[in-house]
Formats: structure tokens, C-alpha cells, sequence
């Protein structure tokens, strides 16, 4: 029995071939994004935790001007505390061999030798510094391997206004730095941005810091509650400038990081999930028509004695084969993934060491989520094979009664021609089947469409922030505040056509029980250079008056527009008022507050200053500019225009464009398996009237264009469906993609559109040329072979 049951699986398989195959890569195409998403997030999650428990990465930090290090004993005495790095961490400019333009380098100093500090460096090449030598540093990976730069080779940078010829004794990476950003960056940018350690007692030297420190990290128990401990830290810090202690979970690097991680999580269930809904429902739609073409079949089976259980799971054995012909493509091309995908992760988050762990577990998550959808689709479809008693199933299934339709009442039918009339009519009798065919390649085409999504929302905000927002070529961040006068010295430089101040003052904003740290941004009320800009509602202007708040910062406080705020300065004289919210712009970058400059200075009590400027360059006299940059002691970073725009785009080729194009290929198979599992079965169906149709002298171009033009008509049809089904799928995506550092808004260009409508076009062209081949091979006589 058990051999004669498997000659008739695998007889039905070979002559469905065509249809098992394409339901096969749906399967297939579903469980590899299912393994190479979850082992991702899993080979980045546990590399996080591996570094930052190792490295011993820690759980507090805080920020001040300058504090005394005979602070230690008090810090160390709040209860939780368990040890406590004080450093000196400095923003400077550097010249580094073979770069165009200035390079800025976060200088951080290291523990004495010996002491196994927080926050721990891993020297992956060379060794640490000789605290018998002032020169010598250890360079981030990132930094000196986007610079060609080794063990022995050199720096120029500018340490408290002179410049020092640096030696590089070693490589190495922090976890702190596992995505290695600087101020006002939210991509990284390899090239003009790294991180570089040095002695502390060089740093003390170097920066005039002789028994203070500027920064500090803070490694707590584990029964410690962090935000007790900073709160008693603000207290300790507050008169030596403290911008406000904060935990981990708001630590740059590990903000994006975590953020990245959770987006992952979802992607890997989310996008999965419709892959194999997509595949149960072509099972389904397959068998369930099996069933319909093979009732004779059933009939005699049952009358020869076999149990409707055993028929039932000849069916249910037909799907649980598909899938193992997909799982065994699947899995394969899944972990084949998940090393391409870890393998651009590597590109921008740095471990010491990020490699594709495969996990059992996954894999046999896949496996189970994959027959669990095959199941269904198969078991629905067995449950029709069961309820077939011997007598109705050996008898033909009765035709379809005729039942005018709304187009024959209507009298519009009668205009057409015979091969249309007799299509559209087909269809209005089969609704049912008409509606899964639609909705299965609808489906595959929204899956195209969320492939796409993300790199339209990136595009969109580089479109906003460099096409609306930023119209400067050259931004400079001074190491301080300076006097107002320093515009006028930049404006004398070599290249620069215009120069607007811009100042930046740390904040504490609250509306009734809620708080945000966050930066107010004075700009200049009539600049040109940089403006304030929203997604949809165009240009703000700078108030006067008051504060134009972000949409993200305006939600996190709870405010609207004429509402007020306590704002709390975290510098100068830390002076506290209130202010009124004069706008709110649904920006794309950041959770920040703006203002005007010149009342920024009322707001700290001081003298007109400014935090850095925003210039206009000729771009003849560029480098100029940039050799005059990369000596000036005063800027600690300089941000090139053109730069970031180049940096963003190599991200985006490395990361949304190769993850785009790889759900947008697995959509294109389910496209192309959804359109010719439908012609194939279609034909299967309706060859018996194909056949009747040449026999009453219809041509063998009419006969094919009835068969082809319905299924094209229904392919036409779901193409807008798939459009809306794509964009609410985006929509649920849009919460996912809503970060402080940038949003990504529900935007579809049309390029994306057209590449999610093109596979199912070609896929549908594609199969109605090889169904049209098949109709000319048709054997009349034996599809007429028919049981009266």
C-alpha cells in the first residue's frame, strides 16, 4: 500500500511538474528570507553581546566642560556604582596622507598601563601606545582602512592649536564605536570621520588637563538602577558644566545598533510570513483544482475500499513534497544569504569579530513555519477530496448553470466579440477563482514593492535635507563657543562666497510630566545657507518669538503650536525660562528645537557667540579652503557637503540596494510561479472547451487568445490591487523605520512602481508563450475523451 501510494504521489508529481516547481520556489524564496533574516539579527545580536561583555561596555555616561578627578570617591559612593572611567575626550582636525579635505578625529584618551579599564580597547593589529612617548595613538579600523592607513604610519592633527605629527603603533575598535558616527552625522563616513586613543597622561599634556577630565563612563551592578544613578550624577556634576548623564540605551552608537537590531527582528518575521502565506495559498489554489480535475480518481479509490483519511492524505503528502523540494532549495540559499547579509553589516558595524552563525533552531523554525503554511493550503484542499462520496465523485462535475450577468442584462456583451464575451463571461461565473488569482499575484506584487521601500524613504530624506534643508558647501563646528567677529575672519578666507553663524545650546525641555535633553539650533533668521524645512510642509521660518520644534520632539513633549515649554540651559549660567512653541515642521532628521541665533545669546545671558558656521564655497578655490581648514586650531570638525552626500549613497549601494534587489528577485519568482501556475491550471481546466471551441471552428489563435486574454485580463486587474496592497504593507512598516535620528516616510517613487508592475508583465508574457506552445501541441481527440 505504502508503495503503491508513493507511485501515485510521485506520478502526479513528475506530470505536475511545471506547477509543483513554481510552488517549490515560493516555498523556497519564503524560508531563505525566513533563515538568512533570523540568523542575521541572531549573528549580530549575540556578536553585540559577546564585545560589549567582554570589552566590559559601560552602562552609564556623561559629558562635562571640565570636572576635578578628585570627583571619583563621590561618584563611586552612589549606590549601584561598581567602577568609574574618567577621561579626556577631545573633537580634532587632522590632516591625513592623500585626503582632499580635512579629516576629524575623536581623540580619547587611554587608562593608565595595566588597568583593566571600561569600555575596554581591542588592538586587532600593532600594540598600545609607550607611555614613555607622547606621540604615538592607536587609530580605529574603519578609520585608517578607508584611508590606507597602517601600523608605523602618520597623522597630522591639531591638539589645543598646534599641529602634531602622530604615529599610528596600532588598529583597533571600540564598543562604543561598533557604529562609528560623528556629531551631526547620522551615516557614517569612514573616510572623514574616526576615532583615535592616546595616553592619558599625553592628553593631559596636550589640552592643558592636568588632573581633570571631560568625560566619564560608569559600569554599574546588576542590581543598580541606572536612572537613580543619574540622576545623583547630574546633582554632582552640575557646576562643572554638565550637559546631563545619560544610560546606555541613549549612547550613540548603541542607540543605532539596538534600532537596527529591532528592525531586523520585525523584517525577519514580517516579510517571511508573506512569502509563505503567498505559497500555502498557491498550494491550495493547486491541489484544490487537483481535486476538481482528479474526481473519477477519488471515486474509484473510495470504491476500491481505500478510507477517506487515506485519500485525504494523498493530498496532504502532495503539499508536504512541494515543500521539501523547497525547503531543500530553501535552506541552502538562506544561509547563503545570511553571509551576504552579515557580510554588509561588517561594512558599517565594527566587532572584532561578526561571522554567519548558523542555528539549528532557525533552521528548523523555517522548516516547521514552511510545512505549517503547506498544511493549510493542502489540507483545505484535502478536506474537498474527503467529502467526495464514490457515486458523486465518479460522475463528471456538473457545468455551471447559465446565469445572466450584469453585463449581459446591461446589453454590453453584446458589442463585443465572441472571444471577449465568452472571457468575461467565464469570469463572472467563477468569481471565486478569479478573486484568488488576483489577490496571489497581487500579493507577489506589493512584496516588490516592499523591497523597495526603504531605499525610496532614504532618497526622500536626502532629497529633503540636501535639496530643502542644507544649501551650504562646507559646514565648520568650532571647538567652543567663539565670539560673533569669527565670521568675519572666515569670510576672508580663500573660496568662501557667503558665511552664516549657526549656534547650538544643550537643553532640557519639559510640558507638564515630560522631559527631552535635546539641542536648541540657532540660525540666522535671514540665512540662505541652511533652512528649516518639512517633509510636506515646505519652509518654516526661523521665529523670532519663540521655538520651532521638530514633529518627533513636539510629539515626545506632547506639545502643539502656542503651547510652552521650560526649557533648562546646560550651559553658561544654566539659566531656566519658559518659551512658546511657535511651530512645529515635520522634519525628517533629528528631534531638535530652532530658534533664532541672536536670541539664543539672550537665552544664555552671554555676548553674541556662535558654535560654527555655515559657508559657501567656489568650488575653484575649494582646496584651498581645505588646506587653510586643516590647520585652523579653532574647528573641531568640518563637514563637507559633498562628501556626506558620496559616503550616504555608498551605504545605500551596499545595504538598501543589494537587500532591495534580493526581495525584489524572490518577488519576481513568486510573480513569475503565481502567473504560470494560473495559465497552466487554467489550461487544465478549461481544455475540454478549448478543444470543443477548434472542433466548432473557432481558430487555434482564437482558442489561444480566449485562454490567454482571460488569464493577461486577470494579471491587468491585479496590478492595481497589488499597488495598494504594497502600500499598506509600507504603511505598517513606517513605525518600524521612526527613529530620533531619522525618520523614513511612506513614500513610493515611480521607479518603484514600474520595477514591482514589470515581473508580473514579463511573467505573465513569459507563461502565455510557453502556454500558447503547449496549445498547439493540444490532442483533440484525447481531451475530448470525456465520461457523458
Amino acid at each position: 500500500m505504502v508503495a503503491a501510494r508513493l507511485t501515485m504521489l510521485s506520478r502526479e508529481l513528475w506530470r505536475l511538474r511545471a506547477q509543483v516547481t513554481a510552488a517549490a520556489l515560493v516555498v523556497a524564496c519564503g524560508i531563505a528570507v525566513l533563515v538568512a533574516m533570523n540568523g542575521a539579527w541572531r549573528s549580530l545580536a549575540s556578536s553585540k553581546d559577546r564585545y560589549y561583555e567582554m570589552q566590559r561596555f559601560a552602562d552609564v555616561f556623561a559629558n562635562v566642560k571640565r570636572a576635578p578627578v578628585s570627583l571619583e570617591r563621590p561618584i563611586r559612593a552612589i549606590p549601584g556604582v561598581r567602577e568609574v572611567l574618567m577621561r579626556i575626550v577631545h573633537d580634532v582636525t587632522a590632516d591625513v596622507p592623500g585626503a582632499r579635505e580635512p579629516a576629524t578625529l575623536r581623540l580619547i584618551s587611554l587608562p593608565a598601563a595595566g588597568k583593566v579599564g571600561i569600555n575596554g580597547l581591542w588592538v586587532s593589529r600593532g600594540r598600545l601606545p609607550d607611555s614613555s612617548r607622547d606621540d604615538e595613538v592607536v587609530l580605529s579600523v574603519a578609520f585608517a582602512d578607508a584611508n590606507g592607513l597602517d601600523v608605523g604610519g602618520h597623522v597630522t592633527a591639531i591638539l589645543n592649536g598646534h599641529a602634531r605629527r602622530l604615529t599610528i603603533t596600532g588598529l583597533g575598535m571600540s564598543p562604543e564605536y561598533v557604529y562609528e558616527v560623528g556629531q551631526g552625522m547620522v551615516f557614517p563616513d569612514n573616510r572623514r570621520f574616526g576615532v583615535m586613543w592616546m595616553g592619558h597622561a599625553e592628553m593631559e599634556s596636550a589640552f592643558d588637563m592636568e588632573g581633570g577630565f571631560n568625560d566619564l563612563a560608569i559600569l554599574l551592578d546588576a542590581e543598580a538602577r541606572p536612572q537613580e544613578v543619574v540622576t545623583r550624577l547630574d546633582r554632582i556634576l552640575l557646576r562643572y558644566g554638565c550637559l546631563g548623564a545619560y544610560e546606555r540605551t541613549l549612547q550613540q552608537s548603541n542607540r543605532f545598533l539596538s534600532d537596527e537590531l529591532d528592525e531586523i527582528r520585525v523584517i525577519a518575521n514580517y516579510v517571511p510570513a508573506l512569502f509563505l502565506a503567498v505559497a500555502g495559498f498557491l498550494l491550495y489554489t493547486l491541489l484544490s483544482r487537483l481535486v476538481t480535475l482528479q474526481r473519477a480518481e477519488v471515486g474509484l479509490l473510495k470504491a476500491f475500499g481505500y478510507s477517506t483519511g487515506t485519500v485525504a492524505l494523498q493530498y496532504v503528502y502532495f503539499g508536504l513534497a512541494t515543500v521539501l523540494v523547497g525547503v531543500l532549495l530553501g535552506v541552502p540559499g538562506g544561509l547563503y544569504l545570511e553571509k551576504l547579509l552579515v557580510g554588509l553589516y561588517r561594512q558599517y558595524f565594527h566587532f572584532p569579530a561578526l561571522n554567519a552563525e548558523v542555528s539549528p533552531g532557525i533552521v528548523v523554525g523555517a522548516v516547521m513555519a514552511s510545512v505549517c503554511a503547506a498544511s493549510v493550503g493542502s489540507a483545505s484542499a484535502a478536506l474537498r477530496a474527503a467529502r467526495l462520496s464514490p457515486v458523486e465523485a465518479m460522475r463528471p462535475e456538473l457545468p455551471l448553470g447559465f446565469r445572466a450577468s450584469f453585463l449581459d442584462r446591461a446589453g454590453l456583451l453584446a458589442v463585443l466579440p465572441i472571444p471577449l464575451r465568452l472571457i468575461l463571461r467565464n469570469l463572472a461565473r467563477r468569481p471565486g477563482k478569479a478573486l484568488m488569482s488576483i489577490t496571489a499575484i497581487a500579493l507577489a506584487v506589493g512584496l516588490t514593492i516592499v523591497g523597495r521601500f526603504g531605499l525610496d524613504g532614504v532618497n526622500t530624506i536626502l532629497n529633503l535635507q540636501f535639496g530643502r534643508v542644507q544649501h551650504e558647501d562646507v559646514t565648520l563646528i568650532f571647538n567652543e563657543p567663539r565670539p560673533l567677529r569669527v565670521i568675519h575672519d572666515l569670510a576672508q578666507m580663500p573660496g568662501v562666497l557667503r558665511v552664516e553663524p549657526f549656534r547650538i545650546v544643550p537643553v532640557w525641555l519639559r510640558h507638564a510630566n515630560r522631559s527631552k535633553r535635546t539641542e536648541i539650533t540657532g540660525l540666522e533668521a535671514t540665512g540662505e545657507l541652511h533652512e528649516i524645512a518639512g517633509y510636506t510642509s515646505g519652509r518654516h521660518p526661523v521665529a523670532s518669538d519663540g521655538l520651532v520644534l521638530s514633529a518627533r520632539l513636539a510629539a515626545e513633549l506632547g506639545v502643539s503650536v502656542g503651547e510652552r515649554v521650560e526649557v533648562e540651559v546646560l550651559e553658561g549660567h544654566r539659566n531656566s525660562l519658559v518659551m512658546r512653541v511657535a511651530d512645529v515642521v515635520d522634519d525628517l532628521l533629528g528631534a531638535v528645537a530652532y530658534m533664532d541665533y541672536k536670541v539664543s545669546s539672550r537665552l544664555l545671558g552671554e555676548a553674541p557667540a556662535i558654535s560654527g558656521a555655515y559657508l559657501r564655497v567656489d568650488a575653484d578655490k575649494a582646496q584651498l579652503l581645505y588646506q587653510r581648514l586643516k590647520g585652523l586650531p579653532v574647528v573641531s570638525s568640518v563637514i563637507i557637503r559633498s562628501a556626506v552626500i558620496a559616503s550616504i549613497r555608498r551605504t545605500l549601494d551596499r545595504t538598501f540596494v543589494v537587500s532591495s534587489l534580493v526581495l525584489a528577485a524572490f518577488a519576481t519568482v513568486i510573480v513569475a510561479g503565481v502567473v504560470y501556475n494560473n495559465f497552466r491550471i487554467a489550461l487544465s481546466e478549461r481544455g475540454n472547451e478549448l478543444a470543443s471551441l477548434r472542433v466548432l471552428g473557432f481558430s487555434q489563435q482564437e482558442v489561444a487568445g480566449i485562454l490567454l486574454g482571460e488569464q493577461l485580463l486577470l494579471t491587468v486587474l491585479s496590478l492595481p490591487v497589488g499597488i495598494a496592497l504594497g502600500y499598506g504593507l509600507c504603511a505598517l512598516l513606517v513605525p518600524m523605520f521612526d527613529r530620533e535620528a531619522f525618520r523614513i516616510p511612506l513614500h513610493l517613487s515611480r521607479q518603484t512602481l514600474a520595477q514591482a508592475l514589470l515581473p508580473a508583465i514579463g511573467a505573465a508574457a513569459v507563461a502565455g508563450l510557453l502556454i500558447q506552445q503547449r496549445l498547439r501541441r493540444l490532442d483533440l481527440i484525447a481531451v475530448l475523451k470525456t465520461r457523458e
